[in-house]
């Protein structure tokens, strides 16, 4: 049997023989709508996305963000027609088409459309997945269907998993056409060659790599209107003249980074998030999110609509931020610190390699900040644990009164390490707001 018929051959199997068994829990009440269900299937599997991200090769920052912004439309649509008070995002979304929609006459239960409809994009998204990790998806795959099968009937289970698969497979079609899709296989593309003259971006040590992803911000929005709308200002004219502000700019990421404090550099190496070694930036947001879910105790309903906002709000971050880099195109503070005020300087974070303005820490960190914030409220403590587990990294866990407290550490880190100057992490938060706006604009909500 062909590899990809494999997963739902055995699910149906499986199925077929609970049924056949009797094993199966008799239904004689209409099933809860999803506020009624917990929402470990949701969270299990965007704890999966966050460990793919790690381990696949290419997922840089802006690749992860869209794999988690589809993810989290997939999810939503997959059980918002047993969200009474919700409606569909298809034709609200640019170019999102309407959605399969389920048979009025029949149940559904949620959690297996959920389960289905993740697999479905954790498998299409991260299709370069090494073996033992597409093993694992199909364990977890499995492993929520079986319990949605001691749940409820094997005909519901089958009706409400291939509903899932269905609305997956239309979101999925719909975002091979966003310009982003396998970015992780052209993240450096060769025919892109950055303009010259002062001011203007070059390769940085030590790796002195090509441009990454220089077409990203030409990707196809998901709001209607948000990427022009959440556009900065223009950075500072470019100039070596001590008493300009640009050189100003350049000073004080010399002057901060010359004698950082124990905390600021625990700051800068927390936040940095490198490919790789973390699941990337938007990845660290997504496990925010995660751990607040876990916080509240949340349902199906709210974690549908939380990993839905926030996967909307990091790629859309990375296609605005994006966007505004490659206009600019402005030097990095290592170039122009060598260049101008001390040929010796050195960060202590490598800068990676794409233009300065703006930071894409700030634009994914406050755009999920407000998500966050309208979801549930501006005074929200909470304590991050997202590399409480590594030993390469001190300061762990860290706590915060509110999600702007953590988005401006998680901004302001980058001064720390060296990697942006005042202006490009400052913009960046208002245009990560901007884009959290966008999100709030598209009621969700009958």
């Amino acid at each position: 049997m062909h590899k990809k018929y494999y997963t739902r051959f055995s699910l149906l199997f499986i199925a077929t023989l609970w049924a056949l068994s009797g094993c199966r829990k008799d239904v004689t009440q209409p099933l809860p709508d999803a506020n009624e269900y917990e929402a470990d299937v949701a969270i299990q599997w965007f704890d999966k996305l966050y460990d793919l991200t790690k381990v696949c090769p290419g997922f840089t920052p802006p690749v992860a963000s869209r794999a988690f912004g589809y993810a989290g439309v997939a999810l939503y649509e997959s059980v918002v027609p047993g969200m009474p008070e919700y409606r569909s995002l298809g034709g609200r979304l640019v170019g999102l088409p309407k959605m399969p929609v389920p048979d009025a006459y029949q149940e559904y239960y949620w959690p297996a459309s959920a389960n289905a409809a993740l697999a479905y994009m954790a498998k299409k998204l991260y299709a370069n997945m090494p073996a033992d990790q597409l093993a694992a998806v199909e364990a977890l795959e499995q492993q929520f269907a079986l319990e949605s099968m001691s749940k409820t009937d094997a005909e519901t289970f089958s009706r409400s998993a291939d509903y899932g698969r269905q609305v997956a497979e239309a979101i999925f079609y719909w975002s091979t056409a966003d310009g982003g899709h396998q970015g992780y296989s052209k993240n450096f593309p060769t025919n892109y060659t950055p303009p010259t003259g002062p001011g203007m971006w070059v390769p940085t040590a030590p790796a002195f790599q090509r441009a990454l992803q220089p077409y990203w911000g030409y990707n196809r929005e998901f709001i209607p209107n948000a990427i022009t709308y959440s556009q900065p200002p223009a950075p500072q004219p470019f100039s070596t003249d001590p008493a300009s502000p640009f050189y100003a700019q350049g000073l004080e990421v010399y002057n901060v980074t010359k004698v950082l404090t124990a905390e600021q550099e625990v700051i800068a190496r927390y936040w940095s998030d490198d490919p790789g070694l973390a699941g990337t930036p938007p990845g660290h947001s997504i496990n925010i999110a995660t751990q607040i879910l876990v916080k509240e105790n949340a349902s199906l309903e709210l974690a549908a609509e939380t990993y839905c906002k926030v996967g909307i709000a990091v790629a859309e971050a990375f296609i605005s931020c994006w966007k505004c880099k490659y206009v600019s195109n402005l030097l990095r503070p290592i170039t122009y610190i060598q260049d101008v005020i001390d040929p010796n300087w050195t960060p202590i974070l490598t800068t990676p390699p794409f233009p300065e303005h703006t930071s894409g820490h700030s634009v994914q960190s406050a755009a999920t900040a407000q998500v966050l914030t309208d979801l549930f409220g501006d005074q929200y403590a909470f304590t991050d644990r997202t590399h409480e587990k590594r030993t390469d990294i001190n300061g762990s866990p860290r706590s915060y009164t509110s999600f702007f407290d953590y988005a401006e550490e998680a901004a302001v880190s980058r001064l720390y390490g060296g990697i942006h100057y005042r202006d490009a992490i400052e913009d960046g938060i208002e245009q990560g707001r901007k884009i959290g706006y966008s999100i709030r604009n598209i009621s969700f909500q009958r």
